[in-house]
């Protein structure tokens, strides 16, 4: 009897001591995953990790942990939903031919505009607005965000595209914000937030920016049908000859797959 009491007792104490152990590799794990994700952030670096066709990529901060500052690269849903965007650094005649290609699909797009681009294509910004596209803040230079320290630096490359676009079109900047390449630290996060502004990423692109090294027609499609999926938020560059002139088609290849575009400000 004594010995079956013991042993139970043993029983008991060991299985106490497993839940304990498990308990702290659990909160290990955890504390282990929020320090990988503020080493990150420091890092400075937007990425994304494709895993799986049709499936959300893995990206190097993780939602919940972007939520807290405003900040999105998806939506988190199953609904067969894409938001368009375009960053815009100087134009060279391939907006036009996007612009008419959104209006054939009703479309709405986001364009991530700097400084340059209000000065030299206002009239492209105006239609953009008229149509019923946002024209989000790409920033008024286009620096390393990630390295600007100081409040009064980062609002300065803000509120500077904002006057110029309020002198352009006589309407109030919509506040999306999008990172220049994507650098970024947990800092201008908070900083975006502070001054109002959703810091937008993405989870869906490919390499369309070199003026002289543009992907073919079939290059685009191979990154751009397979990667894409449900709430996507999609970067591409108006800069780019190629998608001025797949822009049409591949629209039409993504609505055939069953997806809808919506605008920026309808993220939940």
């Amino acid at each position: 009897m004594f010995f079956t009491v013991k042993k139970r007792t043993i029983q008991i104490v060991a299985l106490a001591l497993a839940v304990v152990v498990l308990a702290g590799i659990g909160i290990a794990q955890f504390a282990k995953r929020d320090t990988d994700i503020v080493q990150t952030v420091a890092n400075g670096n937007w990425g994304l990790s494709f895993q799986e066709e049709g499936k959300a990529p893995v990206a190097n901060a993780p939602a919940d942990y972007l939520k807290k500052f405003d900040a999105y690269y998806a939506e988190q849903t199953d609904e067969k939903v894409l938001y368009i965007t375009f960053d815009a650094g100087f134009e060279n005649g391939n907006t036009e031919a996007i612009l008419d290609a959104l209006k054939k699909h009703n479309a709405p797009a986001t364009f991530f505009l700097v400084g340059n681009y209000l000065e030299t294509a206002p009239e492209l910004v105006k239609r953009m607005v008229d149509e019923g596209h946002i024209v989000g803040n790409h920033t008024w230079s286009h620096p390393d965000m990630s390295k600007i320290s100081t409040e009064e630096a980062f609002r300065e490359e803000l509120v500077r595209v904002e006057e110029k676009f309020k002198e352009v079109t006589g309407r109030e900047m919509q506040k999306f914000y999008r990172p220049p390449q994507g650098k970024y630290n947990e800092q201008n996060l908070e900083m975006a937030k502070k001054f109002g502004y959703k810091t937008v990423f993405w989870s869906l692109a490919y390499v369309d920016w070199y003026q002289d090294k543009q992907p073919t027609r079939e290059q685009a499609f191979e990154k751009l049908l397979p990667r894409v999926h449900p709430g996507a938020i999609v970067l591409l560059h108006s800069t780019s000859q190629t998608n001025g002139q797949i822009l049409d088609e591949l629209l039409t290849k993504w609505e055939e797959m069953g997806y809808t575009f919506r605008s920026l400000d309808q993220l939940p």
